[in-house]
């Protein structure tokens, strides 16, 4: 990820499987399928032993104007993806390619990111922080939660600076009950 690099976008979602000589898949031709503005979420098991995207995938989502990638296993060509300033959040990387060890199963069907279940879009959202995914029919009303935290969480910080002790500024805005599992 590069620093200050943020990505938001509807889900496109990939999943890998274990390479089939009988009925060979392709590695990243989907790409060609997927639409402008759209976070391409990759299901690779989280597999760590070969990689499904690189610079050359880069290169197209770009071009296509995609605003991210999510992996569920490895990436690599590092240097020619911070090239391009381009999202890419993985477990890691790695040099040893995919091909003839994983081929694409599916694509815009329900995923599994982590344990995380990813739908065609859904709203994915990354940054230095993280990457949240958001089911498609719950964004308003997360943004709107969102928004509420960010602006208690302000107020904390500017109370905090005129001497507000940490408990009372929570205490204040309410902080604890923002995040509840409850709401």
């Amino acid at each position: 990820m590069v620093e200050g690099v943020r990505m938001i976008g509807p889900a496109f979602t990939a999943k890998y499987v274990p390479y089939d000589r009988k009925s060979p898949g392709t590695v990243g031709d989907f790409l060609d399928s997927v639409g402008r503005g759209k976070v391409v979420v990759i299901d690779n098991a989280g597999r760590t032993g070969c990689t499904v995207w690189g610079d050359i995938m880069t290169t197209y989502a770009v071009k296509k104007r995609l605003t991210g990638t999510l992996i569920d296993g490895v990436c690599r060509d590092i240097d020619g993806i911070r090239g391009f300033a381009y999202p890419v959040f993985a477990r890691g990387h790695f040099m040893r390619t995919g091909k003839g060890r994983v081929q694409v199963e599916s694509t815009e069907k329900p995923v599994m990111i982590s344990g995380v279940k990813v739908r065609p879009g859904d709203l994915v959202v990354g940054d230095v922080n993280g990457v949240v995914v958001v089911p498609a029919e719950r964004a308003d009303e997360v943004a709107q939660v969102s928004d509420g935290i960010a602006e208690a969480e302000e107020g904390i910080v500017e109370d905090i600076g005129r001497g507000v002790t940490l408990a009372e500024a929570r205490k204040e805005h309410g902080y604890h009950t923002l995040q509840s599992k409850s709401k």
